[in-house]
């Protein structure tokens, strides 16, 4: 039975958002995660190390999200080893986030002055402490806005994960549409919250980039 879209519906879709932030804040800490040792690898000595963090994130980086979700969640069952599609999607876009975080602090850390690990080699400080106290406090200044616009995009990716059955704002957007029959509304809805999800941190991305850029040309 067709129903009009009312309060109710949107309270339904409103609701989903919980699970689009939350798919969104996990994926983005187990990816920080993995994206941190990603990025030490490919900037260490060791040749091994470099070449197979490379292949991985160009694994991830040139392959749609769409596909590794698929592969995550249907390739566990082959394997016998069943997922949930919460769990599916949350594997599948830490290692999408991993991948892309991995490579924007790659570039953050060498793009501190090459001085500064020379410095800290003369003062007798091993790899880590280099990494602990000089290198990693300046490339995180430098990573800040970056890493903000990759969440943006992340937010964003969640939606896709609509296509394996979780359900996120998405999802209850297609569940609500198919008893309404009213798109234009409904994922004129979803859209709006998206906006209002990503745009502020759009602005913020902007604003730290700016800010960074100034204290940096002083």
């Amino acid at each position: 039975m067709i129903r009009p879209f009312g309060f109710n519906e949107f309270l339904f879709i409103l609701t989903a958002v919980q699970w689009t932030i939350a798919l969104s804040a996990i994926a983005f800490c187990g990816g920080g995660l993995g994206g941190l040792g990603i990025a030490l690898a490919r900037t260490s000595s060791m040749k091994l190390l470099r070449l197979v963090t490379t292949g991985y994130i160009r694994l991830f980086q040139g392959t749609p999200l769409l596909m590794q979700l698929f592969l995550v969640y249907f390739g566990a069952n082959i394997f016998g080893l069943p997922l949930n599609a919460w769990i599916a999607a949350l594997l599948a876009l830490s290692l999408h986030a991993s991948a892309f975080l991995g490579e924007i602090w790659r570039g953050c850390i060498q793009a501190v002055a090459p001085g500064q690990n020379e410095a800290a080699t003369a003062l007798a400080l091993n790899y880590r402490d280099r990494m602990r106290y000089v290198i990693l406090p300046q490339a995180a200044r430098i990573a800040v806005a970056p890493t903000v616009g990759f969440l943006v995009q992340l937010i964003k990716g969640t939606s896709l994960a609509s296509i394996i059955g979780f359900m996120e704002l998405t999802r209850s957007g297609q569940i609500i549409n198919n008893a309404t029959f009213e798109p234009f509304k409904v994922f004129g809805v979803v859209a709006l919250i998206y906006f209002s999800l990503c745009w502020p941190l759009s602005l913020l991305a902007r604003r730290l980039e700016r800010h960074f850029a100034r204290s940096t040309a002083r």
